[in-house]
């Protein structure tokens, strides 16, 4: 339940650096990018505790596709930690940096795929009854 409040947070904070670059004169939106941005980097880390646990549970088959979605994972909180760490001294002009909240976000992308593909096709985190329902 946690891996939503990062992707929010991202995906809401490049809508913000969107309309700032759209030419909406506001701060309020670069000031909100940076902050939802930050936000999105403390939510990720919170995230990461619980899948490093779930990931050494698993075994060898969705234990590769994991391992690809872990990494993918820490490199798009490393890309954001750089965005985050390049706006600090002049948050309100976020300037080229938009374009690394993009490739961020692409990246965004293929992991949930990945992670998509970990619980349709491995099962993982997939709660199975061998009760019928109850009516």
């Amino acid at each position: 339940m946690l891996v939503p409040i990062p992707i929010g947070l991202w995906i809401f904070s490049f809508v913000c650096d969107l309309f700032h670059a759209g030419g909406a004169s506001a701060e309020a939106w670069t000031t909100v990018a940076f902050y939802t941005m930050a936000g999105g980097i403390i939510g990720a880390l919170l995230a990461a505790l619980p899948g490093l646990i779930d990931l050494l549970s698993l075994p060898e088959g969705p234990r590769a596709t994991a391992i690809k979605h872990m990494a993918l994972n820490l490199t798009i909180v490393a890309l954001y930690i750089i965005n985050f760490a390049m706006r600090w001294k002049e948050p309100a002009n976020p300037g080229g940096l938009v374009w690394l909240s993009l490739i961020s976000l692409v990246l965004l992308v293929i992991s949930g795929w990945l992670g998509g593909k970990m619980v349709y096709e491995y099962g993982v985190a997939v709660a199975t009854t061998t009760e019928p329902p109850r009516r």
